[in-house]
């Protein structure tokens, strides 16, 4: 499972020109589910951006979690997270998860992400998407359940 995850003032999704997610201050997260991915690594990645420290403290340093920042997280499922570009100028997406194993660990990763205590929002599964976002910074995260990056 791997996400990028973007410290923002605020982030919305809109599909058919309804808002269907929205937040202030806190984390915009791009989620894309692999193959091979378990409900396992909805759990780790979950907790890992829980506790991501990328938030300022009262000195102005990267010290803060979302939660103790009192942000909130938007999810949006995004597959792209999953391409490979290494060869030629098309990007693969053959590692992504096909969408009806997606969507379960799509929908886990936000619950384990609520369970630690954060305020989720999210986009809208499968939908053409128009996400808007002002960044924080900017600060761009990329993380990987695998640790691979």
């Amino acid at each position: 499972m791997r996400a990028v995850a973007q410290r923002v003032r605020q982030a919305s999704v809109e599909v058919d020109g309804q808002t269907v997610g929205s937040i202030e201050a806190g984390l915009l997260v791009y989620l894309g589910v692999a193959k091979d991915d378990t409900e396992s690594d909805a759990g780790a990645l979950a907790v890992k951006i829980s506790g991501l420290r990328v938030f300022p403290d009262e000195e102005g340093v990267m010290n803060l979690s979302v939660q103790q920042a009192g942000g909130g997280v938007l999810v949006v499922s995004a597959f792209t997270t999953q391409g490979d570009a290494r060869r030629g100028r098309r990007p693969s997406y053959e590692a992504a998860a096909p969408p009806e194993q997606a969507e379960p660990l799509y929908r886990a990763f936000c619950e384990q992400l609520a369970r630690q205590g954060v305020r989720v929002e999210r986009g809208r599964f499968q939908a053409a998407m128009k996400v808007s976002s002002i960044n924080q910074g900017p600060v761009c995260i990329l993380l990987d359940s695998k640790k691979l990056f």
